[in-house]
Formats: C-alpha cells, structure tokens, sequence
C-alpha cells in the first residue's frame, strides 16, 4: 500500500467546486418532469457508462477485492441509491430551502458514526463550528417547514435520504483504505444504479421512453452533481476525514437556494442571508479546527494504487 499524497490543487478550492456542482441537483431535479427514481437510476448509470472507458487501467485491483470489499460496496452502493431516491423525492414535496437545510444533519450522524465504528473525536472548537453551521442550515429552511401536508413528507423524505448518505459516507471511509476512489466509485454507481432498477421495475415505473429534454437533465445530472461534486467529494475522503467532507457540503443549502433564487424564482429572505453567513462561518471553523490531527492519524486513508 502507498500513502496518498496531498493533490495538486488546494484541497480549499476543491470543496468549493464540489459544492457548486452539487448544489445544481436540485436544480436538475426541480426541472425534470420523470419521477425521481428514474432520474436517479439514469444518472448514475450515465456516470458509470462515462467511468467506464477508463476502468481497463484499474483492471488488477478487481481481482484482489475480497469477498468483504464486495459486499460492503455493494451496501454502500444500495445506501446511495436509497439516499438519491428519498432525497430527490423530497424535492417533489417541499422547497429546495428545506430539502437541503435538512441535509445539515449528515455531518452529525457521521460523526457519531466515526465514533462508534472508529473512535474518532474532535476539539471543542471544531464541534463549536458544527453547531454554527447547523444553526445557520436550519435557519435557511425554517420558514419552509411546514407540520400537515406535503411540507412534512417531503421533510421526512430528505431526513430518511440524510440518514442513508451517512451510512454511504462511513463505509466508503473504510473501504477506501483498500479499494482506489475510482473503483470504488464505479462500483458503487452500478450497485446504486441497480438498486433503482430493481425497484422501478417491482413498483412498476417505466424505464422509458423519455423526452430528449429529460435525457439532456439525466446527463446533466450525471456529469455536474455526480462526477464533479459526488465522485469529487469520494476522492477527497483519501486526505480528509468523512465527517470533514460531509461539513463542507453544508455549503449545499447556501448554493442551492441561491440557484434556486436565480433559476426557480423562490424568494431568499434577510433571515436566510444571516443564516448563509452563519453556515458558511462554521464550516470554515469546523474544517480548520477538525481537521487538525495528532501525528499518527496524518496518515489518513492510505490507498493502493493509482489515484482514479
């Protein structure tokens, strides 16, 4: 096994562009008129298609992959599936604003999580950053949430999707350390991807036919949520930890409810701007703090192999 070495590209900038890409979803999401689980499937499989030229140089790391690694993979796979189909199907039901403010959980359960499985902890200042950031995503959705009606589905919807993204996370910071990013994310696109197929086909939604348009949105989908904010944020878990990762995409709920402003015409308040700058201030206060290891956990997520 090699160590990874730090990329070429300041890991600051980095975030930022996966957290512009993913912050489109939504975008995608709201304008596609398929249902979700579709949406979902063609996505990732357009993304595993578009992997899938490259994989020929990745071929021996296939055959040393244990019965373990699949089966993990193929857990984490079906968690990311299961994660696009409630997340995305909440977008149907409430606002961007809330959907994604919701999301501010995920750095919490792999937290928790990271100490479970890993005994991982963290300073008072970065957790202080936590609660900042928090604080800041939820006051970005809180005048969106609603009790009765569809406002409540679509909350419990992205809570379920936050839940499983969290499982994703975890697993994928443990297999990491055997599998390169590029062939665990391929994999996990296939497995997520049939996890949808599956259930298109037993609740009996058709696979197709579907207008250009909505294959334009499924290929968008593919290329700027998926490989340049999903597979991104994957690669970064080799030099950060997963809840390190999972905080910067609190930036989501800033850039998506300022696309969903620009592109969707929902309206941002004085309260949301605040809370912006708040969530924005945390996640500085948390990655700077958090990421601060003691000398023996520099080495974090060795991988074999070339870098996807």
């Amino acid at each position: 096994m090699k160590s990874s070495s730090r990329p070429a590209v300041p890991i600051f900038w980095l975030l930022v562009i996966g957290i512009i890409a993913i912050s489109f979803s939504a975008i995608f999401v709201r304008w596609s008129n398929s249902p979700v689980s579709v949406s979902a499937m063609y996505r990732l499989a357009l993304t595993a298609l578009m992997m899938l030229p490259f994989l020929y140089r990745f071929r021996q790391h296939f055959r040393v992959m244990t019965v373990k690694h699949w089966l993990l993979t193929s857990v984490s796979g079906v968690t990311l599936g299961l994660h696009f189909l409630l997340w995305m199907g909440s977008l149907r039901f409430t606002s961007v604003a809330s959907s994604t403010a919701i999301l501010s959980l995920e750095p919490v359960l792999i937290l928790l999580g990271a100490w479970l499985l890993y005994r991982q902890r963290t300073s008072r200042a970065a957790l202080l950053g936590m609660g900042i950031a928090m604080v800041g995503a939820l006051m970005i959705g809180w005048g969106d949430w609603g009790l009765t009606g569809t406002a409540l589905t679509g909350d419990l919807l992205s809570l379920l999707g936050t839940i499983a993204v969290a499982v994703h996370m975890l697993l994928g910071k443990k297999l990491l350390a055997d599998v390169p990013p590029f062939v665990y994310s391929f994999l996990v696109f296939i497995f997520a991807a049939a996890s949808l197929a599956v259930y298109n086909a037993a609740v009996h939604i058709p696979f197709g036919p579907y207008p250009a348009r909505e294959w334009g949105l499924f290929l968008l989908l593919a290329v700027i949520p998926t490989v340049f904010g999903h597979y991104l944020f994957t690669w970064l878990l080799r030099f950060m930890r997963p809840e390190t990762v999972s905080m910067s995409v609190l930036g989501e709920p800033v850039g998506a409810s300022l696309l969903a402003f620009a592109l969707l015409g929902e309206s941002i308040g004085s309260r949301q701007a605040i809370a912006g700058i708040l969530l924005l201030i945390g996640v500085w206060l948390f990655i700077r703090h958090h990421e601060k290891k003691p000398p023996a956990e520099r080495q974090l997520l060795p991988v074999s192999g070339m870098e996807g």
